[in-house]
This record gives C-alpha cells, sequence and structure tokens, in this order.
C-alpha cells in the first residue's frame, strides 16, 4: 500500500507544471503590487441602486417620496405610500488605505420611462460622515438615498444614472 502511494505521488510530481518565479539575480526585484489601476485613482462601485419599489399615487396632483440613507421613507402630497422593498443606494469606494476622500453627489437627476415620461430625482443625501476617510483595508462603504418629485400622471418604470465622483483630497 505504502508502494503504490509513493509511486502514485512520483507520478504526480512528474507531470505537475513548472514553478516559475522572478530572477532575481537577473534585474532588481520588484515588491510592489502591480495593479492595473494606479495607485492615485479612486474608484466607486455600485453595490446597490436606489430602488423606490412602487409608489401608491392618488390622484394625478403633485407629490413627491423620499427615501433616506438609513432606510426610512416619507410620502407627500398625492404619494400616499411607498412599497415595502424600495431600499437606499449602497457605494463602496476603493482606493489608498487611511487617505481622505471627497465624494461629490449631483443634486439633481432626471429619470426617463419607456413610455417618455419624466420624473425628477433631486435632494441626494448620504451617510458620509463629514471628513470621509479610506479604512485600513482601502474602502469606503456608504449608503445614499434622495427625494422623487411626480408631477401628472406619471405611470411607468423610471431610471437614470446617478454620477457618483470621487478624488483624494
Amino acid at each position: 500500500m505504502f508502494r503504490l502511494a509513493f509511486a502514485a505521488a512520483l507520478a504526480w510530481i512528474a507531470v505537475a507544471a513548472p514553478a516559475y518565479g522572478q530572477c532575481r539575480l537577473c534585474s532588481t526585484p520588484v515588491t510592489s503590487r502591480t495593479d492595473e489601476q494606479s495607485a492615485d485613482a479612486v474608484t466607486v462601485e455600485i453595490e446597490t441602486g436606489v430602488s423606490f419599489d412602487r409608489l401608491v399615487v392618488l390622484g394625478s396632483g403633485q407629490g413627491s417620496a423620499e427615501l433616506r440613507p438609513d432606510g426610512t421613507r416619507f410620502a407627500q402630497g398625492t404619494v400616499s405610500d411607498i412599497g415595502p422593498r424600495a431600499m437606499a443606494g449602497t457605494a463602496i469606494l476603493h482606493g489608498e488605505p487611511g487617505r481622505f476622500v471627497r465624494v461629490e453627489l449631483p443634486s439633481r437627476i432626471e429619470l426617463y420611462s419607456l413610455g417618455g415620461g419624466e420624473i425628477a430625482f433631486d435632494e441626494v443625501t448620504s451617510d458620509l460622515p463629514a471628513m470621509p476617510r479610506l479604512d485600513s483595508s482601502g474602502t469606503l462603504t456608504f449608503r445614499f438615498g434622495g427625494r422623487i418629485r411626480i408631477t401628472g400622471d406619471a405611470d411607468g418604470d423610471y431610471r437614470g444614472d446617478l454620477a457618483i465622483r470621487a478624488e483624494y483630497e
């Protein structure tokens, strides 16, 4: 039994792929990590987008629905309720550990439906601290929300892009 296991191990070593390494005698060794992105870049990854789920609208007047970063929601005017699966958006910043960052959220964007409808998403807020800083692993996670204003008949699925900019301080 031992001979069979030894022969199998010997056969595995014979067919194993060779391991390659950096020649430390040929050139200066590189000890830093080689990433495709530069060390000066801060990247923004959207983990979840803002979703108001479904809005219950009574009539064709004006109304608004607000979704805050902590998940609380408010309805006003002709909007009587916000669906139970509504959720704030979540973004993750990646960059150099310990660095302070400046994050810019747009104050207003337009959302469009396939039927040609248009509504405004404004008062964009986040739970970012006053002086955002990347943690020891180079990440910072934050949540964001805002308000939708509805005027008239606004039936449909609305979509838009919320551009988030981040850079080092």
